[in-house]
């Protein structure tokens, strides 16, 4: 996985660094996120593209962007297909929110 200036401007680890062969997590709340939209989007996209096939990823992302529907799901549809299979589970008591990815 290649890391992007942004992601060092911002102290980010990425999100994970092998596939996985189950269903995970992933968390996009950090501070780093808070500041960053253009961060959280592209580890959203590293989290599903780091799934195995058969398995979903929770997208857990930081409250201060708002719904996910109105930020991430275009984005995760252009890069990744628009018959991105996802759905909305809901918002934390932090105020972030989950997306589930089945990939």
């Amino acid at each position: 996985m290649s890391s992007t200036p942004s992601d060092h401007d911002h102290d980010a680890d990425p999100v994970t660094d092998r596939v996985h062969e189950n269903s995970w997590s992933a968390t996009l709340e950090g501070p780093e996120h808070a500041a960053d939209r253009d961060l959280l989007v592209r580890q959203a996209i590293d989290a599903v593209e780091h799934t195995a096939a058969g398995n979903h990823v929770n997208l857990v992302t930081h409250g201060e962007h708002g719904h996910p529907e109105e930020y991430l799901v275009g984005a995760l549809e252009a890069a990744l297909g628009e018959g991105l299979d996802w759905e909305y589970v809901e918002q934390c008591g932090c105020g972030g929110h989950v997306v589930r990815v089945h990939v």
